[in-house]
């Protein structure tokens, strides 16, 4: 990981060009882990795609970094330009772009054992140091809680562009009390929340495909609710799409009957309603 560095270092300065073609940048957070907050960071952007958009990805989780392996973009190498490092792409047509501390490691078992201020320079040095060209969206997949990670990420993204965030949670009480404190933070820090997203609400049934509320449901609604914030939508679980995740498949594109589909693409949907002025 040491030998790749870019010209400036781990202390380089913010540079703007690198951002100035971003129109969209949301951050996926969540109170805790295991939620699913890289599974729906990489259905989001997948399903932003299949909409037309172009999206990078920056997962900004230093001590899990499982998105290249659910794009199937483990083991690729970074390169270098005149701007600073360059993304991977993930598709054929460049429509889907990826930076993580996984293409970094010299070996994919590697632990990032770091303390806070070389993680907090790696992330400003992806914020600025990454020539992402032109996208319409940006999704930062964030370490579960509210770090001195989630304080960089935030105060390195807050000067290029309308920066909002989408909160994930289970729908069962402990979950959704941690998320009670994400929004805090959101609100501590001026950051606007987009929605809230209530992943894994229900088991799909892989022969029948029908949904089953395995665990409680509705958690997520009604903190959207009570705390006054959009709720996007729920998630259930679809062992196709734990299995495309893990084989590194494009789910959005090879199952368009299952209700995870829907409900992916419908919070997708409300996700490029809440910013047509960006976009336009």
């Amino acid at each position: 990981m040491e030998g790749v560095q870019p010209a400036g270092g781990m202390e380089a300065a913010a540079e703007p060009g690198n951002l100035a073609g971003v129109r969209h940048i949301i951050l996926i957070l969540s109170g805790k882990g295991g939620v699913g907050k890289s599974t729906i960071s990489t259905e989001l952007a997948l399903a932003l795609r299949h909409a037309g958009k172009k999206v990078g990805i920056l997962d900004v989780d230093l001590c899990g970094p499982s998105i290249p392996r659910m794009l199937r973009a483990q083991g690729r190498a970074v390169h270098q330009c005149d701007s600073g490092w360059v993304p991977v792409f993930v598709d054929k047509e460049q429509n889907v772009s990826l930076m993580s501390v996984g293409f970094l490691l010299e070996k994919p078992d590697e632990a990032v054992v770091w303390r806070g201020p070389k993680k907090n320079a790696l992330i400003k040095q992806f914020v600025s140091d990454v020539a992402w060209g032109q996208l319409d969206y940006l999704v930062v997949d964030t370490p579960p809680g509210t770090s001195d990670e989630h304080m960089a990420a935030v105060d390195a993204l807050r000067p290029y562009s309308p920066l909002g965030a989408i909160v994930v949670t289970t729908p069962q009480a402990v979950s959704v009390g941690d998320v009670r404190r994400e929004l805090t933070f959101c609100r501590k820090t001026g950051l606007r929340v987009i929605g809230i997203v209530e992943n894994m609400s229900g088991l799909v049934c892989p022969h029948c495909m029908e949904c089953t509320n395995v665990f409680s449901r509705g958690g997520g609604e009604e903190l959207a609710r009570h705390a006054g914030v959009p709720f996007l939508g729920s998630v259930p679980l679809d062992p196709e799409l734990s299995r495309s995740l893990e084989e590194g498949r494009d789910f959005i594109q090879e199952f368009p009957q299952s209700p995870a589909f829907h409900a992916l693409c419908s919070i997708a949907q409300k996700v490029l309603k809440e910013t047509p002025v960006q976009l336009s």
